[in-house]
């Protein structure tokens, strides 16, 4: 039974002037997020970086970060501006699969940078049959799997949930613990099928990717100078992002049913500020990424210039 058609997000504040303080932040970082991913997206395909497995990666874990904090970020945007924050029945349900399908795929995407990394540094000789054209591809359509699969379940688990009481959600996005809590039900089962598809998900996936950067880091002893500190800047760059990303995950969803205040700003960590810090995360210390930055966008300006000259 499902007496509910329409949910009331309380969202971050009450107060009206620290609301349009956060419209103005996020607004900022949102313009941040488009700006620093397309220009990432179209310096990666407008180069030859697009031929090499760890830049056709990074190409489509930007195209993820816009989709994913798109799923959340302007619902938020436009629920600071108005009085009333309302989402309908089904728009939550779209919004709760949508935000973990597109996070899957991310989580996916990471987890290839990092095998691509392994074989990189582990096993060069092989690098080029590992880690062929056809194998990023598969990759990439597992990680769009493997996102659908883990956003499927938790949206099955919350579309037979009864509602038929308060229809209030603390929280600024539909998710599934807040669902959870709304429920007119017994959920003390499905939250442990909540933990296990997301909770031991993630810390299992976090274990994987770190033990692979350690296995890196022992290999890239052996490597002369100039070649390990390559190998340790690139290696740094994406273990602050597995760090960044996966450290709020397993705190919101490790531990049984329950939402805490903190839960809103771990969510925004990973929802909003690590799509806009990827961009810098990955040029700032990337030789060849900055280079390629110089030559699409640069170069694209002088013979621009040239031509009407």
């Amino acid at each position: 039974m499902n007496n509910v058609t329409e949910f009331i997000l309380l969202g971050l504040s009450k107060s009206k002037r620290v609301q349009i303080l956060c419209f103005l932040f996020f607004l900022l970082c949102y313009l941040a997020i488009w700006l620093g991913n397309l220009i990432i997206m179209a310096s990666i395909t407008y180069s030859p970086l697009i031929n090499q497995p760890m830049y056709f990666f990074l190409n489509y874990l930007a195209l993820s970060d816009l989709l994913y904090t798109s799923t959340v970020t302007p619902k938020l945007m436009t629920d600071l501006l108005t009085g009333k924050k309302v989402i309908s029945y089904h728009n939550c349900m779209t919004q709760l699969f949508t935000t973990h399908f597109f996070g899957g795929i991310e989580v996916c995407i990471i987890t290839g940078m990092a095998y691509d990394r392994y074989v990189a540094i582990c096993k060069p000789l092989h690098y080029a049959i590992l880690m062929s054209r056809q194998r990023c591809n598969s990759i990439l359509g597992a990680s769009c799997a493997g996102g659908f699969l883990h956003s499927i379940g938790l949206f099955l688990l919350a579309i037979f949930l009864p509602f038929c009481g308060p229809n209030e959600i603390d929280h600024y996005f539909c998710d599934v613990y807040p669902l959870l809590k709304l429920a007119c039900t017994d959920t003390h089962k499905i939250g442990f099928l909540v933990i296990a598809n997301s909770g031991l998900m993630g810390l299992g996936i976090f274990v994987v990717l770190m033990a692979s950067y350690f296995m890196i880091l022992c290999n890239v002893r052996a490597y002369s100078a100039e070649n390990r500190h390559k190998a340790l800047s690139t290696c740094s760059s994406h273990i602050t992002v597995v760090i960044l990303f996966f450290a709020p995950v397993i705190f919101v969803y490790i531990r049984p049913a329950t939402t805490l205040p903190e839960d809103k700003v771990f969510t925004l960590f990973y929802t909003i500020i690590v799509p806009m810090l990827n961009p810098l995360i990955y040029t700032l210390r990337n030789t060849e990424m900055k280079n390629a930055i110089r030559k699409v966008w640069c170069g694209a300006r002088f013979w621009k210039g040239k031509s009407m000259i």
